[in-house]
């Protein structure tokens, strides 16, 4: 099979490895040059493009069974509201309707930032996605109508990625956090903090492109409830002797428990705490 994946971050780079290693074709992007020595040991070709430029993703993504978007804002550009809107647009929902626009079979990596706080006492691929008008749910739900609308198209919704050996860790983000931004983060204290490890996550859109299924799916550890982001943000500046985080709320994620039943049932298992 040939594979296109676009934007090869930690869980891009995670999956090109899992297909080059099935004996796949895959094509990884990335936006600057200076990655492609890194891609190229996992990739079978490696092309410098923006998922917005339309002519050279019709080129990528020639002749290919499947194209994945793993497409990530960047976390310099995250934190504050006015830079996420420009930053949010051009990265998720440009990215989404060029891929759509030009194959029959795109999967879309979107977040649960969709659902906003939640709905009712259990978060499902039914639950609606919120009227907030922060950049992050309004592009994510943006990308993935793009998507949806083509029969073959899908979308899986994910928490926080971790576990990458280069990822920035928890204590990290929160020392970041309070000599960057003062203290004061946009997410809601209230939240859950579900996360993912990124071979988990890699794995959820290996299963939904190979089973080629279609339409939404949450792909969120959902075997334990996890703590608030106030608790366990808490506890963290708790034990580095740091003054507990300020949250704006702008940036809102499910309070209530999120269920991945339907990929579940389907037949995919999450293996790594």
């Amino acid at each position: 099979m040939r594979y296109v994946i676009i934007g090869c971050g930690n869980v891009g780079m995670e999956l090109a490895r899992r297909w080059t290693s099935a004996g796949h074709s895959v094509v990884g992007t990335t936006t600057t040059e200076a990655r492609v020595a890194e891609l190229a040991p996992v990739c079978t070709e490696v092309a410098v493009l923006r998922g917005s430029d339309r002519p050279a993703v019709e080129r990528a993504v020639a002749g290919a069974d499947a194209v994945v978007l793993t497409v990530s804002p960047r976390l310099s550009r995250s934190f504050d509201a006015a830079q996420r809107v420009a930053e949010y647009a051009d990265t998720l929902t440009a990215s989404a309707a060029t891929a759509a626009a030009v194959h029959p079979r795109v999967l879309f990596t979107s977040s649960v930032s969709v659902y906003g706080a939640g709905e009712g006492d259990l978060v499902t691929e039914d639950t609606p996605v919120t009227s907030e008008d922060d950049a992050s749910p309004r592009e994510f739900a943006n990308g993935e109508r793009a998507v949806l609308a083509s029969p073959g198209g899908s979308a899986v919704r994910i928490p926080d990625v971790f576990g990458h050996p280069r990822d920035i860790d928890y204590p990290s983000r929160v020392k970041m956090a309070h000599e960057m931004l003062g203290g004061s983060v946009p997410f809601s204290a209230d939240s859950l903090l579900y996360r993912i490890d990124y071979r988990d996550a890699a794995a959820a859109l290996a299963f939904v492109v190979e089973n080629e299924l279609a339409g939404l799916y949450n792909a969120v550890p959902d075997a334990v409830v996890p703590p608030t982001n106030e608790v366990a943000f808490g506890a963290i500046c708790a034990e580095h002797g740091w003054p507990a985080l300020s949250f704006r709320g702008e940036i809102k994620t499910p309070v209530v428990p999120v269920s991945s039943a339907k990929l579940r049932a389907a037949g995919f298992t999450f293996d790594h705490g």
